[in-house]
């Protein structure tokens, strides 16, 4: 009789496991002459070596396949024991898999863009209105890449700027006062990891999330760093930001021009960047548009409407200053 000490990382073990631990009990029928003992993220295995040579070789299949798509069912067990492929039709598009086990997809020529780039580039601006997926694409990319053990740590910011009105003080210690403005971070990644693993990756940092004023001093290396929200940075904070870029890093940074909400008399630093940015070796700038939405119908109307009164609003606004400045002439004569 011989032993093994299995441990299950980098997976749910509740998918894993299954409901009422199914899975385990499958497993333990599947394999009468193994005695098999879980304790949370450990499994002890006694029993005949023949047998357990195969166990260990299907268990290991079975933590691939529950730490890519998130999920664990008894056909995916069955077939991995059988020796059947248990790989899903979209997995060539897939960028990683939701808890669901859907698959995240690029869903735009744009986006797609944007998947590429991450292969070639460092850094990468997503630039781009409401819902066209700019943030959620890249929050996939970065789960991915953790996944696959390119790099150790996801690292998430936002500036903390309120979108048109003000909250006043926030009760709470930091965290809680910092949380409202990063909660679509957060709702993005439980989209693409279980609740336990989520919440042991922040616990234990590898998945970070803090606003830009925290930045600075640190130097991120073996991570993908997102900046979220970047037209509501000033020229000040993204250059402090994009220089804390460290080795085996790509950034992304994301943003809507249309969507500012510094005062009138800060100059947005996204804007900044991409002028002074443009043309260097190694940075991508991927421009998505209406036809990227990917949110409700409604939303796409929504921005086309906006983009239209705004545009007629400048005509009116270029009218004007040129009526003015014929008056002006007039006037002197």
């Amino acid at each position: 009789m011989i032993e093994r000490h299995i441990l299950l990382d980098d997976i749910d073990l509740v998918s894993f496991y299954g409901v009422n631990n199914i899975h385990l009990q499958m497993l333990k029928a599947l394999y009468p002459k193994l005695r098999i003992i879980a304790r949370g993220n450990q499994m002890k295995v006694l029993g005949d070596e023949e047998e357990m040579c195969s166990f260990e070789e299907n268990i290991n299949k079975m933590i691939e396949h529950c730490a890519k798509y998130n999920s664990l069912n008894e056909e995916a067990i069955l077939n991995i024991i059988k020796g059947r492929d248990t790989i899903k039709n979209d997995d060539d598009a897939a960028i990683c898999y939701s808890v669901t086990g859907k698959a995240i997809i690029a869903r735009s020529a744009n986006q797609k863009l944007l998947v590429d780039a991450f292969k070639t580039d460092d850094m990468m601006f997503a630039i781009g209105p409401a819902g066209s997926g700019k943030t959620y694409v890249s929050i996939a990319l970065a789960v991915r890449a953790l996944k696959n053990r390119e790099i150790r740590k996801i690292i998430l910011s936002r500036p903390a700027v309120e979108a048109g009105e003000k909250l006043g003080f926030l009760p709470g210690d930091m965290k809680e006062k910092i949380d409202p403005y990063l909660q679509p971070l957060y709702d993005a990644l439980q989209d693409m990891i279980p609740a336990q693993k989520l919440t042991e990756y922040m616990e234990q940092n590898i998945i970070q999330i803090a606003p830009l004023a925290f930045m600075r001093g640190r130097t991120l290396n073996d991570a993908v760093v997102i900046l979220d929200e970047a037209q509501n940075t000033t020229p000040q904070q993204i250059k402090m930001f994009l220089t804390r870029m460290g080795h085996n890093t790509k950034m992304i940074i994301t943003g809507d021009m249309t969507q500012i909400d510094l005062p009138k008399t800060v100059n947005s630093g996204l804007k900044e960047a991409v002028n002074v940015l443009n043309g260097i070796k190694g940075i991508s700038f991927i421009y998505m548009n209406e036809s990227d939405i990917v949110r409700h119908k409604l939303v796409t109307r929504i921005v086309n409407a906006y983009e239209k009164y705004e545009s007629e609003q400048r005509l009116k606004r270029e009218e004007r200053k040129r009526q003015d400045e014929i008056e002006k002439t007039y006037n002197k004569q």
